[in-house]
C-alpha cells in the first residue's frame, strides 16, 4: 500500500533538488516505548532549513533539522541519530510520554 503523505514528501524533495537545493531525507528506523510517528515515517530538510513531513514532534524535530543542516555543512552523506526521553522529561521536549527513537539521515541527489 502506498502512503500518499510520503509520496508528497518525496515529490517535494525532487522539486527542491531540481532547483539545486541540497536535501537530507530523515527516516524513522527504530522506536521503543512511546513514539508520535511509526517506523518508516519521513521528513525532508533542505540547505535553507525548510522542511516537510514528520518524524516525531516537539523539540525532537527541531534537533533533526539542526542535525540535517550540520550534515550538509560537513558534506557527510549519512548519519544515525538517537533520542531517548524519560517519562519525567517527556513533556519538556513536546512528547506525550517517554520513549526512544532512532532516525537515519541521508543526503539525497
Amino acid at each position: 500500500m502506498k502512503n500518499s503523505f510520503d509520496e508528497k514528501v518525496l515529490d517535494e524533495a525532487r522539486d527542491w533538488l531540481k532547483t539545486n537545493r541540497k536535501v537530507v531525507l530523515a527516516t524513522v528506523i527504530q522506536t521503543w516505548g512511546s513514539s508520535p510517528r511509526p517506523i518508516g515515517s519521513r521528513m525532508i530538510i533542505n540547505d535553507k532549513g525548510d522542511f516537510s513531513g514528520s518524524v516525531s514532534g516537539g523539540c525532537v524535530e527541531t534537533a533533526v533539522v539542526r542535525e540535517c543542516l550540520g550534515l550538509i555543512k560537513e558534506n557527510k552523506l549519512f548519519k544515525k541519530i538517537e533520542f531517548k526521553v524519560s517519562n519525567e522529561n517527556a513533556w519538556e521536549v513536546g512528547l506525550a510520554c517517554g520513549g526512544e527513537i532512532s532516525i537515519f539521515l541521508e543526503q539525497i541527489n
